[in-house]
């Protein structure tokens, strides 16, 4: 049924209830020149008359009063089915649908939804973790996270922070085997490598040389798909690894590693916020969202500053 046909429905049980055309289209809001035109429209497409007019008067045909009877009931349940769903857009209530990596989502996203949770209890998260962008309209995802280049295919999406690549290693590591000067050097280290998602194979490291980034495959002495293990490989002194900021920044402050090449950190990469639309979001997504920018964009936490990075040289040895 096309909106208008729905209006001029609106339009004719109104005006049947108050008994006047004007008076229906001071309660619809409209001018009482479209109430009529919506009328006419209406009585064309049906094919029949609904009213008896005049200028002082308003009744209902026959067929009018038979059309009424069985329009009243189904505009009612629909006009209740429209104010529900306008209500629960305005509502920070229900399920909210989530698509992360794990690694943001424990170690970024979790404090944000834990604060969003705390102020709208009445909230039910639903949370995949997954490394991979989601279909979000196949999933039914309200907003999604994405670690890299901003997501594809029509997504609305917002930078929220960058993502370093650090090369670290911990402090045992450095002191039995050095640590490399360069980035060739790092061929004679015990290095560890990060399985794609998608295809299996370990992700190239990316170095910033110059203003450029530059991808360079790392022999892998560790190889696995998840970064925690990753980071524990490293802290463990098995390998050097590069890992994101999210993970060694806390790491690096803390000692625990060490940051290595500091001179080439690459930050090209970021952390995306994408959901499927501005006009339509509901109030919790919305809010949800609002959230996370507020937290996160400009955010030094999650990000080594120069000052952090540039003790590492003195650290160095030869490699």
């Amino acid at each position: 049924m096309a909106i208008n046909e729905l209006r001029a429905i609106a339009t004719f049980v109104k005006a049947a209830e108050l008994g006047s055309l004007r008076q229906a289209a001071t309660a619809q809001g409209i001018s009482p020149q479209a109430a009529s035109q919506a009328l006419v429209q209406l009585e064309q497409h049906l094919g029949i008359r609904l009213f008896h007019r005049t200028t002082r008067s308003l009744s209902l045909t026959e067929e009018g009063a038979q059309f009424l009877q069985a329009a009243q009931p189904g505009l009612s349940t629909l006009q209740r089915a429209l104010h529900g769903a306008r209500h629960g857009r305005e509502e920070i209530a229900g399920p909210l649908r989530i698509v992360a990596p794990r690694s943001i989502m424990l170690e970024v996203l979790w404090p944000v939804l834990e604060e969003y949770c705390r102020r709208y209890p009445q909230i039910e998260p639903n949370v995949q973790m997954d490394d991979r962008i989601s279909n979000w309209v196949e999933d039914r995802v309200d907003v999604g996270f994405r670690a890299g280049p901003p997501p594809e295919g029509g997504i609305i999406s917002r930078r929220l922070m960058p993502l370093q690549l650090v090369v670290c290693a911990a402090p045992a590591y450095i002191a039995e085997h050095g640590a490399p000067t360069t980035i060739d050097a790092l061929a004679q280290h015990r290095c560890s490598g990060f399985r794609h998602a998608s295809t299996g194979k370990a992700m190239p490291w990316e170095f910033k040389v110059g203003e450029e980034i530059v991808a360079r495959h790392i022999a892998s002495a560790l190889l696995t798909n998840d970064v925690e293990l990753e980071a524990r490989a490293v802290l463990a002194g098995q390998a050097i690894g590069q890992l994101v900021g999210v993970t060694a920044a806390p790491l690096v402050r803390t000692g625990r590693l060490v940051p290595l090449l500091t001179a080439h950190v690459a930050d090209h990469q970021g952390l995306h916020v994408y959901y499927g639309s501005h006009s339509a979001q509901p109030a919790r997504v919305r809010a949800f969202i609002d959230l996370a920018v507020e937290r996160l964009v400009g955010n030094p936490q999650f990000v080594l500053q120069p000052h952090e990075l540039a003790p590492a040289k003195a650290r160095r040895t030869t490699g």
